[in-house]
């Protein structure tokens, strides 16, 4: 775990060696300051030497200069590079959690990954920082300050050091109990995180059904969770400060009694013991700082430990390394006995087989749960199939890369995302680097150009998140620009229309229908009055596809279609009636 936190250092080392070269200055500055108070006690203030005194005051006052510089040096660069290696470990993870599949983000609470990448790299960057410059110091002072009170009186030295074992032994116990408690307050607070995230979220849910206590009292014991575990945790901390805090003061009794001893015997001066004194409080500065250390040690390696962990997930879905580059798509799309579950349960499609010209346009219809959404996701490789082959253009997609598979694949959803930003982002992210002009011909293709232009500020207009401020037809009109801007051969329209109403139903129709113009498209509709005009209708059921064909021919086969849709018609009939 050590070495993969030391690699990285290895990019910053100049950085690296500035700040350890200017600490290693600074500790041994430290230990001039008691050698000079005892040399003056002992030898230049009884001979009543002024110019001694003035030259050495002038003389520490120059150190006390350079040693504020070589503070400044440690403090300000000692975190610009815990920041720059916390800059590159969020890169890592961020990267890398873009690399995995939807498995993992199906699995996972989002409050839980943006703990990993704020909190959690938050704690590394401190520990990045302060720690092997504190365990540096630590060493450099406690090594120091030893050599240097064994030459002044090498009995009370050892007596002094011999007090050292009981107060690591105490640390190492105190060390195990702090290490289990950050790690279960690192999760405590993943789960405060998530569960925050979920509630703002879904806001207007809670208001509208008036849930606001329900939530509260969620809250209240997810927060009851994590306070009595940061109370548990404060509480090791406790006993861990009291307990270093009283070794020091121990100490300090030890050397003076034992002092005050040799002085009676002659074997010891007094500005030897006051030199003695002056060096104990350093070597215990290491042994406080120690305590600050074995704090951060613990938070950041519990951090550390968590972000290993996720950089150590392996996408489920890879690239094999002969996969090639798919650039002129033609578009014909088959499917051979694929067969597939989620996480090896029971299987959601079983044996399915059919096939799709170039062009052409296929709607699938049946049951909630029959599998036509996760279906169509397996076209992109968002899930892996447990069996059979899925082929483009008689290529199985799994000898294709993943990125060149789905730059030829549009989706369009009926829940659509858009980004927390302006009109014009939110198009171009159908292809990010698309010119002023063409994002407008792409919107004007959308059937979306006249209400942007109606907003305050036209394609300039900033959208808030998730696109709140738009109709849901906004939105779908958005989704559509992106993918005429994209352009894509394959079409995948997943109940892209069935949460609007009629009236902007109709608008989207007609941005749809040019949209599949000589695209093979595959369309999921609950309304099957929207499908009619498909080349070719497929009914998905548990049992797999057990119809297909035209509307019309469907429709005379009087089957399961024919009740589908007669039952449809009825309900809309009847709706229009009661209205």
């Amino acid at each position: 775990m050590l070495r993969r936190f030391i690699k990285y250092y290895k990019p910053h080392l100049p950085l690296f060696i500035l700040d350890f070269g200017c600490a290693f200055i600074m500790a041994g500055m430290d230990l001039i300051f008691p050698f000079v108070v005892g040399l003056m006690i002992d030898d230049i203030l009884p001979n009543k030497d002024l110019n001694t005194i003035l030259l050495v005051g002038v003389g520490m006052l120059f150190l006390y200069i350079i040693r504020s510089v070589l503070q400044y040096i440690v403090d300000y660069y000692g975190h610009v590079l815990g920041t720059r290696m916390e800059f590159d470990m969020r890169k890592d993870l961020f990267d890398h959690l873009h690399n995995l599949s939807f498995n993992y983000f199906d699995n996972t609470k989002t409050g839980h990954i943006m703990s990993r990448l704020v909190n959690d790299l938050n704690e590394i960057s401190e520990l990045a920082h302060h720690g092997p410059e504190d365990l540096f110091i630590i060493i450099v002072t406690l090594i120091g300050a030893f050599f240097i009170m064994f030459f002044t009186h090498w009995p009370l030295t050892l007596i002094t050091f011999s007090i050292l074992p009981v107060v690591l032994l105490f640390a190492v116990i105190k060390n195990k109990k702090m290490q289990e408690a950050f790690r279960n307050l690192r999760s405590k607070l993943a789960d405060i995180n998530s569960q925050v995230e979920d509630s703002i979220a879904g806001v207007r849910v809670v208001k509208s059904f008036t849930n606001e206590v329900y939530e509260a009292d969620k809250f209240k014991s997810g927060n009851e969770n994590f306070k009595n575990s940061k109370e548990d945790t404060f509480k090791v901390m406790a006993e861990f400060y009291a307990g270093v805090t009283y070794f020091a003061n121990f100490i300090h009794l030890v050397v003076l009694i034992f002092g005050g001893y040799f002085i009676y015997q002659g074997t010891m001066t007094t500005g030897a013991l006051i030199k003695f004194l002056l060096y104990v409080s350093i070597f215990l500065q290491p042994i406080k700082k120690l305590t600050i250390l074995m704090e951060n040690y613990q938070k950041g390696m519990a951090c550390f430990h968590r972000f290993v962990e996720t950089l150590e997930i392996e996408p489920e879905i890879l690239d094999k390394p002969e996969a090639k580059e798919i650039t002129s798509v033609i578009g014909e799309l088959a499917f051979n006995d694929v067969t597939f579950s989620y996480n090896n349960r029971k299987s959601v499609l079983q044996n399915i087989s059919f096939k799709v010209k170039p062009g052409e346009t296929v709607a699938i219809v049946g049951p909630s749960g029959a599998g036509k959404t996760t279906l169509c996701s397996l076209i992109p490789r968002f899930y892996e199939i447990d069996g059979g082959s899925i082929k483009i253009d008689q290529v199985d997609i799994k000898d294709i890369t993943q990125k060149s598979l789905r730059q030829n694949i549009g989706i369009v959803q009926q829940d659509v995302f858009l980004f927390s930003g302006s009109v014009r982002e939110n198009i171009a992210y159908g292809k990010i680097d698309a010119t002023d002009e063409e994002i407008i011909v792409a919107a004007k293709r959308a059937n979306a150009h006249s209400f942007i232009m109606n907003l305050e500020k036209g394609y300039d207009t900033y959208i808030g998140e998730r696109g709140i401020k738009l109709s849901g037809g906004q939105k779908q009109r958005l989704s559509i620009a992106r993918i005429f801007l994209k352009n894509p051969q394959i079409l995948i329209l997943d109940e892209a229309t069935s949460a609007l109403d009629n009236e902007t139903e109709k608008v989207i129709q007609e941005s749809l229908a040019e949209l599949s113009q000589n695209r093979t498209t595959l369309i999921i509709a609950h309304r099957l009055a929207t499908i009619k005009m498909a080349d070719r209708i497929m009914v998905l059921t548990e049992e797999g596809i057990v119809e297909e064909g035209s509307h019309d021919y469907l429709l005379e086969k009087d089957n399961i279609y024919a009740r589908l849709y007669k039952a449809q018609f009825s309900d809309i009939t009847q709706d229009i009636v009661l209205s």
